[in-house]
């Protein structure tokens, strides 16, 4: 396991705080109430933890497959449905939805090899990630792929908690399935818009890895 790069400035901000209190607590507090020092001392551990939990990126074996789609992101499916798409597409695509918990992995993976035809940023709205309406109303990035098979689009929802996404997508840019595309900080949601006709393999609830988990399949069809 290794420590993403978007984590090394909060880290080292939260390491030299947290150390500052305790020097701070134990020097008024360790003659008279020594117990609260400790507590604060063991409560900045466990926050400390946190913020370099948050920030990992474990060793995993990736899924290669020019025909399967992989999940973009760790979390929980929320969403499958058919909706119309009128940022990019402007016609009805099968959205799948993963919500993604401030204790999972939070690097995103682009799902399938591909060159970015489409990147734009929207400004937006802090709602609850798992809201019906965060994939229009929040804050968030849109990357369209585009391969051999097809279209796809992936988009980054901000949460009530996360308030950076972290794109590295250009236009143009050739990604290879598995490859790291982008970073949201604490809580969030990912959405990918599929073709109608690709082969949905998860179900609501389902817990899936970013990079592992196969979410569908291109239909054989587009293959030939």
């Amino acid at each position: 396991m290794i420590i993403h790069r978007e984590g090394y400035r909060i880290i080292g901000v939260s390491a030299l705080l947290l150390v500052l209190i305790n020097i701070l607590f134990f020097y008024f507090f360790a003659d008279n109430f020594e117990w609260i020092a400790f507590i604060i001392l063991f409560l900045s551990f466990v926050f400390f933890f946190f913020i370099v939990f948050f920030f990992r990126i474990p060793n995993r074996a990736f899924t290669f497959s020019e025909t399967k789609i992989v999940a973009p992101a760790d979390g929980k499916v929320v969403v499958i449905e058919q909706v119309n798409d009128a940022e990019y597409f402007h016609d009805s695509r099968i959205q799948v939805s993963i919500f993604m918990s401030p204790v999972n992995v939070h690097v995103n993976r682009v799902p399938v090899d591909g060159m970015v035809i489409y990147n734009h940023y929207h400004k937006g709205k802090y709602l609850v990630a798992w809201h019906p309406k965060s994939s229009v109303l929040n804050e968030r990035h849109s990357i369209v792929l585009e391969n051999a098979n097809g279209a796809i689009l992936v988009k980054q929802i901000a949460g009530a908690l996360a308030k950076r996404i972290c794109n590295y997508a250009t236009p143009g840019k050739v990604f290879k399935q598995g490859e790291e595309f982008g970073f949201i900080k604490f809580g969030s949601r990912v959405d990918l818009l599929l073709p109608l006709d690709a082969i949905i393999e998860v179900k609501p609830g389902q817990v899936v890895k970013s990079g592992v988990t196969v979410i569908a399949s291109f239909n054989q069809k587009q293959e030939a």
